[in-house]
């Protein structure tokens, strides 16, 4: 599996939500599952199943479904 059809099943599973629902519009709030608790709970499945910890200022700005892929990067991880 690739890392970014590891990062979508991630969104898929925390926030139990339709493929289709993987777009620029999905940000933090845009959907009631994706709120603090949902937020936290996306960051850490992202750190287990990629072996990383954000530092707490890319745990902030994780706030869209598409900035992750960058957040993603800085810690080696290419989608």
């Amino acid at each position: 599996m690739s890392n970014k059809a590891k990062y979508d099943q991630i969104f898929l599973d925390t926030f139990e939500i339709a493929a289709e629902q993987l777009d620029e519009h999905l940000s933090y709030q845009s959907i009631d599952s994706w709120d603090s608790v949902g937020h936290m709970s996306l960051i850490a499945a992202l750190e287990d199943e990629f072996g990383v910890v954000f530092e707490m200022d890319d745990i902030i700005d994780f706030g869209t479904y598409f900035t992750g892929f960058e957040t993603m990067r800085k810690y080696g991880i290419e989608m």
